[in-house]
């Protein structure tokens, strides 16, 4: 396990704020040397527990999410839950429930394009349910488990400034851009020159389309950190169906959850979809039992432990 301490956790938080944010500009705000910052983004980097990564919005390009659910005979998850990572319409690729089962979210280009036909079919595949993916409620700010070590004046000095993107039609990417996005999505913090030589472009023009596909929301940033760091060794999946007239209710205090690190409204009859992590089973337990129970409208919750993580943030995981 990395070494992780206060500094780390602050620079974890720093980069939530910016994911792009200069070492020079985080050290003056974290009160540490540029070597410093450097020095511990790299070892955190290096060893896989910290990466940024630019995330499109498909809201923005006119894509539709779904969350896919694939359940199997134990010897065929693994396999299928590897195919589903290799495949380019895939952002995050999980199993669920001790492994026997796949739980993944893809994208579509829109409504109208076939997505069952898609997706793997076999004797060996016992059901198969998709559950389009209408509104982000909570995690799209980073997980509040990990955004807290900073002042709200650390905060502000660190804010890139309020964009106000423009959501009309949809923007059609380039080959360029999709080159661009592909290069983030490895490494939000790629410099430059690398940008240039991964998506054809000069040096300039990467580094002014960067900032255009930002400014116009179609691309944010977001880190991605071992749970493990903050304390958190139990993770699980949850499905829960809430009441129509309390859902907002349940997703606004789902939001201001440290345990919640993403939470979506989906279709189908369990109408809210969570990922929680906690620091163990009985934590689980009692949260489950005193904070998600005691919220009002919601009539069922399935639970799914997590077990391995193939795919996040449209990047395929090195295995460990």
């Amino acid at each position: 396990m990395v070494d992780f301490d206060v500094l780390d956790e602050q620079l974890v938080h720093a980069l939530q704020v910016d994911g792009r944010a200069s070492f020079s500009r985080i050290a003056a705000v974290l009160d540490a040397s540029d070597r410093t910052i450097a020095r511990r983004y790299h070892r955190l980097r290096e060893t896989g527990a910290v990466r940024v990564v630019g995330v499109p919005s498909s809201r923005r390009l006119g894509r539709v999410d779904w969350l896919i659910r694939i359940q199997c005979a134990p010897d065929t998850a693994v396999a299928v839950a590897a195919a589903m990572a290799r495949r380019e319409d895939t952002s995050w690729v999980c199993l669920t429930s001790g492994g026997l089962e796949v739980t993944c979210i893809t994208h579509t280009h829109d409504q109208r394009t076939p997505l069952l036909q898609q997706l793997p079919r076999g004797p060996r595949i016992t059901a198969v349910t998709a559950q389009c993916m209408l509104r982000a409620v909570a995690g799209t700010a980073g997980w509040p488990g990990r955004t807290a070590a900073l002042t709200p004046q650390q905060v502000d000095a660190l804010s890139p400034g309020a964009s106000d993107p423009q959501y009309g039609v949809p923007l059609e990417l380039t080959g360029p851009d999709e080159r661009l996005l592909a290069e983030l999505a490895k490494d939000g913090r790629a410099a430059y020159p690398a940008l240039a030589a991964a998506s054809g472009m000069p040096e300039s023009s990467a580094r002014r389309r960067l900032a255009e596909l930002v400014r116009a929301g179609v691309l944010y940033f977001d880190v991605e950190a071992d749970p493990l760091l903050f304390g958190y060794t139990t993770q699980a999946a949850l499905w829960m169906t809430v009441v129509p007239s309390e859902l907002s209710t349940v997703a606004d205090a789902l939001a201001h959850h440290p345990e919640i690190a993403f939470a979506t409204a989906v279709t189908g009859p369990t109408n809210l979809f969570a990922f929680v992590l906690c620091t163990d089973a009985d934590a689980l337990y009692d949260y489950l039992a005193t904070r998600i129970g005691t919220l009002p409208g919601i009539t069922h919750i399935e639970t799914a432990p997590l077990t391995t993580t193939l795919k996040r943030s449209g990047t395929v995981l090195p295995r460990r």
